[in-house]
């Protein structure tokens, strides 16, 4: 019995491309952020997105919250397969405390500008890989800090009329129209846009080493 394949749109390959010692991944997301991110160093992979329960566990911290939730999506493809190495991923924002995930609606987005407007927040991108034969599963977390510069009403209503706020994590992506209002990034700039690559390199290089 092989893997179930994907359809043809859902696979990258780009194996003359991919860089020394990387092996095929199956990402266990439908981020289309995190698949540009693998497609730009070359790795290549497929995509099996995950469906699970993201809802917050009380008392937990946005680092085991983002590291569960990358565990359990890299779990659930991992075990339909027989073969291979998964990528879970989860990333959240957090301000002042506060977690904050997609906005539900337009009002939700803007609280959540509002609230970032002319501070610092965090951005958490949880990473696990799990390998189909042995079940192994490796999982770490990578923490960014982001500066907003402050945010007129005027600018938030019109961030919000682009529909890019409404499916991000925070209600920004930091490589698209926001870019505009970023005045500042200490830590992985590919962890604020969904996916700390180098932490998946060193993770893949781990589990390769046991």
């Amino acid at each position: 019995m092989e893997n179930k394949r994907a359809s043809q749109e859902d696979i990258s390959w780009g194996v003359e491309d991919a860089p020394p010692g990387v092996e095929l991944l199956v990402l266990a997301s439908a981020s289309p952020r995190r698949a540009e991110i693998l497609r730009a160093v070359g790795w290549p992979f497929e995509i099996c997105p995950a469906n699970i329960d993201e809802s917050v566990r009380d008392g937990e911290s946005a680092a085991e919250y983002v590291e569960r939730l990358a565990r359990e999506k890299a779990a659930v493809v991992a075990e339909g397969r027989l073969f291979g190495l998964t990528l879970g991923a989860d990333t959240v924002v957090v301000a002042d405390g506060e977690m904050l995930g997609k906005p539900r609606d337009a009002d939700d987005a803007r609280r959540m500008l509002r609230r970032l407007s002319g501070a610092w927040h965090e951005v958490l991108t949880g990473v696990a890989l799990v390998r189909a034969e042995s079940k192994q599963c490796s999982v770490k977390h990578e923490l960014s800090r982001v500066l907003f510069a402050e945010m007129s009403e005027a600018e938030i209503d019109w961030y919000i009329s682009t529909g890019e706020p409404m499916d991000k994590a925070g209600a920004y992506a930091v490589q698209g129209r926001a870019a505009l209002f970023i005045s500042a990034i200490e830590g992985d700039y590919w962890n604020v846009v969904g996916l700390p690559v180098r932490l998946v390199y060193q993770l893949m290089n781990e589990c390769s080493a046991r």
